[in-house]
């Protein structure tokens, strides 16, 4: 607030900088309303985020060094869990499912011929299996499209006026 003045015979703010020379040094004679629009540029909106940390500087690695420091000793890698006692399936399904609710804005485990609950059943991650079930649905689509309804007939009256008879 040192740096700033207000005369308000002329209506202007003046800025001066602490800086003795690069861009930002030197004085700037502004509007008080153009101070206050260069300020509020500045000003994030409520929950953005203007910092990211990549790489050194993101927290997972600050965090490790600084283990690294306090023990001395190597960072243990995270433990994959193995065994589905110590964790719950039925958990990770509904976790699975609102993430894609969040996402898509459709919940997965609603029927969506019914709008009952659906369970799921198995979870197929073999490729070849994957790949055939696709071809079916692909077959089944092209199957579904080919037994539609024919075009409709052409109207009896453009029959009657090009004098041949209705086929």
């Amino acid at each position: 607030m040192d740096r700033l003045t207000y005369d308000p015979a002329t209506e202007q703010l003046t800025y001066r900088s602490d800086k003795a020379d690069g861009p930002t040094a030197g004085t700037a004679a502004l509007d008080p309303l153009e101070f206050l629009a260069r300020l509020l540029t500045h000003i994030p909106d409520p929950g953005q985020v203007m910092t990211r940390y990549y790489g050194w500087y993101a927290s997972r690695t600050r965090g490790m060094r600084r283990r690294q420091a306090a023990g001395g000793a190597e960072v243990e890698e995270p433990v994959a869990i193995t065994d589905p006692v110590h964790w719950s399936l039925r958990a990770a399904r509904y976790r699975w499912a609102e993430l894609l609710r969040r996402i898509y804005e459709v919940d997965p485990l609603t029927c969506p011929r019914c709008a009952a609950l659906m369970r799921i059943v198995a979870v197929i991650t073999d490729p070849a299996v994957i790949t055939r079930i696709l071809v079916h649905r692909a077959r089944s689509a092209e199957r579904a499209q080919r037994s539609r309804s024919p075009p409709p007939a052409p109207h009896r009256s453009s029959a009657r006026a090009t004098g041949g008879p209705p086929r």
